[in-house]
């Protein structure tokens, strides 16, 4: 018997049995929608990670100052170490065959800067021409610092886009003077805006870039007010400063609040961050006054902390799957034995059993792959009103309906084997007599 005719067939029966048909369907359809939501979620989860790490700069390592703990929080303790401070980056930068470039950021407690009546909430970053460099945020207009203003400290800044658009708006800024602390600045650049998801990776923190302003780390030294116990002197530009330093007294206070140390090679970010952890230690003497974070390192365990999410979400989507799986048989033994008659009418006029398997094949695979365009439906929907309320990045990947597809077939086929094997195997003579 021709496909076509085998085709009709089973359509003309799934259709004269409407709800039992769409009841049988509501397993495919919660399944395949569970597996695209759940999937939507976890690869925008997974954009969103490695977009925040590429931020920070996968081949960085980040040494960030940090209280130290309790134990060593004491006069002799603050003696010891004086902290987070641009000589700890002259001597990582050292080893230059390794080290790319060094770039120190001090945050200055300024919260706020002004255009006339136009004010901002911001964080003022005192940094240097490589920062642009040790990470992925961009110029989009004007220029960022330069070695010439570290030299002549000059009262130039570059403004986020954040910090641009709550002073400006949409005027042009470049050229402007803005007041910072009790100093005017020149707006020489504006960055590039920079989508900053909330919270966290992997327990890192992450800062909105678009919210700071950038200044000359030499005119934050020189001209704006930071308790610092001991004397600094900043000479020349290029791949780090010439520093020469005169120390007194305890340190309550880290010259540097972060510094970024860009390596030359990926391979190379593991004997570096132990190169790193052996030079402040010494420094430091022992007193655990700063945090070390390694980019890449929180990019393979958010890829793992994924690849977990995936596997749980996935098997519970899978679940969903079977249980649809399981209906369809139990439904297509019942229809068999409620067709047993017809069975056996169809095979006393010709019907081969390959015919019959076929029918009932067919009837199985129908009910999964129309189920599965329902559920693929449900699962976009799911994945937007998520994304919507939820406020969760969701990305529906062409994996994700590829295997929701060949996952419905497979369905149908797995579970309508039976059902269509035990309806091929009646007797016709049996089934004619079958009421």
């Amino acid at each position: 018997m021709e496909y076509s005719r085998i085709s009709h067939i089973s359509f003309t029966s799934l259709r004269e049995h409407k709800l039992r048909t769409f009841l049988t369907m509501l397993g495919v359809i919660f399944g395949v929608g569970a597996v695209i939501a759940m999937l939507s979620i976890g690869e925008g989860a997974k954009r969103e990670a490695l977009e925040q790490i590429s931020i920070l700069g996968i081949n960085n390592i980040i040494i960030n100052a940090v209280p130290p703990s309790d134990e060593m929080s004491s006069d002799q303790g603050l003696a010891r170490s004086p902290g987070l401070s641009l000589a700890d980056g002259y001597n990582i930068a050292s080893f230059s065959d390794l080290v790319a470039n060094v770039v120190p950021q001090r945050y200055e407690p300024i919260p706020r800067i002004y255009y006339g009546s136009q004010e901002a909430e911001v964080r003022v970053v005192a940094t240097m021409p490589q920062f642009v460099k040790s990470s992925s945020i961009e110029v989009e207009f004007g220029r960022f610092i330069t070695d010439s203003d570290i030299e002549t400290f000059a009262q130039v800044c570059v403004l986020g886009s954040k910090a641009k658009r709550a002073l400006f708006a949409f005027e042009n800024a470049l050229g402007k003077s803005i007041r910072i602390g009790d100093l005017n600045f020149t707006v020489v650049g504006i960055m590039a805006d920079k989508y900053i998801a909330r919270g966290k990776v992997e327990g890192f923190e992450l800062k909105n870039f678009n919210e700071d302003v950038y200044i000359p780390y030499s005119t934050a030294d020189k001209k704006l007010n930071r308790k610092f116990a001991g004397g600094t002197q900043i000479t020349g530009g290029g791949r780090w400063l010439a520093i020469s330093r005169t120390e007194t007294g305890k340190f309550n206070t880290p010259e540097i609040d972060q510094l970024t140390v860009t390596v030359t090679d990926l391979k190379h970010v593991g004997t570096v961050t132990k190169l790193v952890e052996r030079v402040l230690k010494r420094r430091h003497a022992g007193v655990e006054d700063y945090e070390i974070v390694v980019p890449e390192s929180l990019l393979r365990q958010s890829q793992k902390t994924q690849r977990i999410f995936n596997i749980v979400m996935g098997t519970i989507a899978g679940i969903s799957l079977l249980v649809g799986g399981i209906g369809i048989m139990n439904i297509m033994l019942a229809s068999v034995l409620e067709r047993t008659r017809e069975i056996g009418i169809r095979r006393a006029i010709g019907a081969t059993r390959a015919d019959i398997m076929r029918q009932f094949l067919i009837e199985a695979v129908t009910i999964c792959l129309i189920g599965c365009v329902v559920g693929l439906i449900l699962g976009l929907t799911l994945a937007r009103v998520i994304a919507f309320y939820a406020d969760w990045p969701t990305v529906v990947s062409a994996y994700s309906i590829v295997l929701a597809v060949g996952v419905s077939a497979s369905v149908g086929i797995v579970f309508g084997l039976y059902p269509a094997r035990q309806a091929a195997l009646l007797d016709p003579i049996e089934a004619l007599r079958y009421e």
